[in-house]
């Protein structure tokens, strides 16, 4: 389930350490008071990682209630952005390579550039 985007709107990572013993609540009130987001928005999945970068945790709203989904890898890291304490929004590539356990900066990538460029 969480090894591809399909189905989410948007996905914020929370960069940073983060407590992983925090349960629903305690994660929806980071996003709600640290980050000023609102997690009751339908499809907007939401991702933490703690000191272990194996496992991460991710919250989503489904209408009626939350989802709270914790993976754990047998083997490698997750690439987590260490240096901000704040939440950063990715786009579905990002998303891909955090998962295949690449950093979401890829260097070699081709940046999309602005419509507004005028040659």
């Amino acid at each position: 389930m969480l090894n591809d985007a399909f189905g989410f709107e948007k996905i914020y990572i929370a960069c940073g350490y983060n407590d992983l013993r925090r349960g629903i609540d305690g994660l929806a009130n980071i996003v709600q008071q640290q980050f000023k987001l609102d997690p009751f928005k339908p499809r907007i999945l939401f991702l933490f990682c703690g000191r272990k970068t194996d496992r991460i945790k991710g919250l989503l709203w489904e209408g009626d209630g939350f989802l709270l989904l914790y993976k754990r890898l047998e083997t490698g890291k997750f690439q987590w952005p260490r240096n901000e304490n704040e939440v950063k929004a990715i786009s579905p590539q990002q998303y891909k390579w955090l998962m295949e356990g690449l950093s979401i900066d890829q260097k070699k990538a081709i940046k999309p550039l602005s419509p507004e460029r005028v040659l």
